[in-house]
């Protein structure tokens, strides 16, 4: 993988932990916020910062945003001054804005002021939580886009001893076997001969519907 360099504006909490992944990811980012104890506190964590306002067009100017890959806007509980940074960072030339929104009526005016993709953390938490935690199996999920998502499963107990050929969900559902997860690691070499046992998990993907009815959630 290729590594980027990214200007990432805010470094709240949400901002700090996009920072920590990055950095472990490789990546070259540059944080900036108001905030100086913010600042300080990631210094570590990402190659170069500055304290300044996102909203000043010279401050960000000075900054050369059109020479990074990605500038990911985090900044909460301040929507104007998001929407104004997400504005001036396009502007200014930026490759790709990623935005944080709240709500869809952020999304749509951060969508027209310049953000090519939005994020919403707490929707997305959300969802994760309620599906995780509400279904006895379900040991992780993706949402892929408003109708598709991947799963981790447990092999339903009925479906133990049987091979990926004898459940056939590809064609009784539409659901695809992407992978085997088992003692941690995962293997995509999903064979139809391959029999199911109650150490392994299974990563699948396909409609929410069919996922639902497929395995009782």
């Amino acid at each position: 993988m290729k590594n980027k360099s990214i200007l990432l504006v805010g470094v709240g909490r949400l901002g700090r932990y996009i920072a920590e992944k990055l950095n472990e990811l490789g990546h070259e980012v540059m944080a900036i916020d108001r905030n100086e104890s913010r600042i300080n506190d990631v210094m570590d964590i990402v190659t170069n910062a500055q304290i300044g306002d996102s909203t000043n067009e010279t401050f960000l100017k000075s900054l050369g945003v059109e020479n990074y890959d990605v500038c990911i806007v985090t900044i909460g509980g301040d929507f104007q001054a998001s929407l104004e940074t997400t504005n001036l960072l396009k502007e200014l030339g930026a490759k790709m804005v990623v935005s944080r929104a709240e709500r869809d009526g952020q999304a749509k005016f951060l969508k027209r002021n310049g953000a090519d993709e939005i994020i919403y953390p707490e929707r997305q938490l959300a969802s994760w939580a309620a599906i995780r935690f509400s279904a006895d199996h379900v040991l992780d999920y993706i949402q892929i886009d408003d109708e598709h998502a991947i799963f981790e499963v447990d092999v339903p107990e009925d479906w133990v001893g049987k091979s990926i050929a004898d459940i056939d969900i590809r064609k009784k559902f539409n659901i695809n076997i992407l992978a085997i997860k088992q003692n941690g690691k995962i293997s995509a070499s999903v064979m139809p001969s391959v029999v199911l046992s109650d150490e392994i998990t299974l990563l699948v993907l396909g409609e929410y519907k069919a996922l639902k009815k497929c395995f009782n959630i």
